[in-house]
């Protein structure tokens, strides 16, 4: 379900339209966003790592843009970009039978984030930040504009689509 509020950007009122956890703004989709290292951000988009730790909780649950970091460069994989969009549905403390999942060994103060719903993207270059931070998805080429808000959801498959589709 859609919800649509307004907010203010300086002087200009904008159309915000919300689709579950991402919002809608004036054709750009911003999205909660969080940054790894690599190779952990790729093993994340691929499926293979369904387990991101931290050593802090979180009760934040949606959708989440995972983000490869800058640093370090580990040759043969992206960085700085964004590489997929995950759930985030649960967090709970680490314990060792989430080593496998987690690819990585087991820390006494340590959280498991549990993820599921994997959806690989076309990566694109993020400014990232340090704990969950707001990116501004790529705008669709095709957004329509009605009453000079420019209107973009996405579809069941999270695909940009425009607002007359």
């Amino acid at each position: 379900m859609v919800h649509a509020t307004y907010a203010r950007e300086g002087d200009r009122r904008l159309l915000v339209l919300s689709y579950g956890t991402e919002q809608l703004c004036r054709g750009k989709l911003i999205m909660k966003a969080i940054s790894l290292h690599q190779p952990w951000a790729s093993m994340i988009a691929s499926g293979k790592k369904t387990i991101e730790t931290r050593r802090w909780p979180t009760r934040y649950r949606g959708d989440l843009l995972i983000v490869s970091s800058k640093q370090p460069i580990v040759p043969g994989l992206p960085s700085g970009k964004a590489l997929c969009i995950v759930e985030l549905y649960g967090c709970e403390r680490f314990r060792i039978y989430h080593e496998p999942q987690a690819c990585c060994q087991w820390f006494p103060t340590g959280y498991a984030w549990l993820l599921r719903n994997i959806r690989p993207i076309e990566p694109f270059a993020v400014r990232g930040s340090q704990g969950f931070y707001e990116v501004d998805l790529p705008a669709n080429p095709q957004c329509s504009t009605v009453g000079g808000d420019d209107l973009l959801y996405l579809n069941s498959e999270k695909r940009f689509v425009n607002s007359q589709s």
